[in-house]
């Protein structure tokens, strides 16, 4: 049974596959309306979430769906000691398809090793989250006709940012991409995707602390978020958390056609001045998660053999 626990669990032509299907439901958005009529996605968030959560069940049921989902964790049986691959075994009696937040890293895993339906990992601590990639990648490819020759600055949570590495392994296969990633030294990309991807891809790369020194030169600027829940010392979070700040005078030096993107939830690291600049590409970002993941749940469910199309 085919499950999407990491970007790159997708090929680059599948991913090609995923942004046309994306952009022909842009166009004929009625096509799709009823092509998932009487089946089932079931949303397991053992995290909070907005934007992911809601994407995917806008997503199933603009498909012509619909969608159970666990209230919360602490309403669910694993408050009780229930098992992750339980839980999956479980809800597969119930769903067609299954997505998955969970704060334990390779808990999508276990999942889907023992669900009976596809699993999609909607997020799993800090490790990725394929789906903003695939949100990330559309984003990309609409404001700039093309996902390579690009310079591209993380900025941010470039430790615990799984949006972050999972961008960066989806992007390394692209042809003349390159990397300005821009962080504290505490925050700094972990040694393993320095190492395996980067390094072993000869991608070219740099790090800086500097956001307004590095800005001139970027294609993409990706902005994230400093998380709180990833901190086992709130000391620390408070002295990291605004470590940078995004504003229009720091725009000032920018390229005219730069793009600004954010996964979201943001907190201080950009001003609200910026959401006018027509750079601003955040919110963008939102409406072209719901495309990808309608175009994702149409994928696996072809292919376990559930709709045909």
């Amino acid at each position: 049974m085919r499950s999407i626990i990491d970007i790159l669990d997708l090929s680059v032509s599948e991913i090609d596959e995923l942004i046309s299907t994306a952009k022909d439901i842009i166009k004929d958005h009625k096509k799709y309306e009823a092509v998932c009529s009487g089946k089932k996605l079931a949303t397991l968030f053992f995290e909070p979430s907005t934007r992911t959560r809601m994407s995917f069940e806008a997503a199933m049921y603009e498909l012509g769906g619909n969608v159970i989902s666990m209230a919360s964790a602490a309403s669910s049986s694993s408050a009780k000691g229930e098992s992750v691959a339980d839980t999956a075994k479980v809800v597969s009696c119930y769903a067609d398809i299954i997505v998955m937040r969970h704060p334990k890293e390779g808990a999508a895993y276990v999942a889907a090793e023992n669900a009976d339906v596809p699993v999609i990992n909607a997020g799993d601590g800090g490790h990725c989250h394929p789906t903003q990639t695939l949100a990330d990648l559309l984003t990309i490819e609409l404001e700039k006709n093309r996902l390579s020759d690009m310079t591209i600055g993380l900025c941010g949570d470039l430790k615990f940012g799984r949006t972050v590495h999972s961008l960066i392994n989806a992007m390394s296969r692209y042809e003349n991409v390159r990397f300005c990633l821009i962080s504290p030294d505490e925050l700094k990309l972990p040694d393993y995707v320095v190492k395996d991807v980067l390094e072993k891809k000869n991608i070219e790369f740099w790090s800086t602390s500097d956001l307004e020194d590095a800005i001139p030169k970027l294609d993409i600027l990706y902005m994230t978020r400093v998380q709180k829940e990833r901190f086992f010392n709130e000391e620390d979070y408070l002295r990291l958390k605004d470590s940078y700040i995004l504003t229009p005078d720091k725009l000032a030096s920018a390229k005219p056609d730069l793009s600004v993107m954010h996964p979201l939830p943001r907190v201080n690291e950009i001003s609200t001045a910026v959401d006018k600049d027509p750079r601003a590409c955040y919110f963008k970002q939102v409406l072209n998660g719901k495309y990808m993941r309608m175009a994702l749940i149409l994928k696996l469910l072809k292919e376990a053999g559930q709709i045909c199309m």
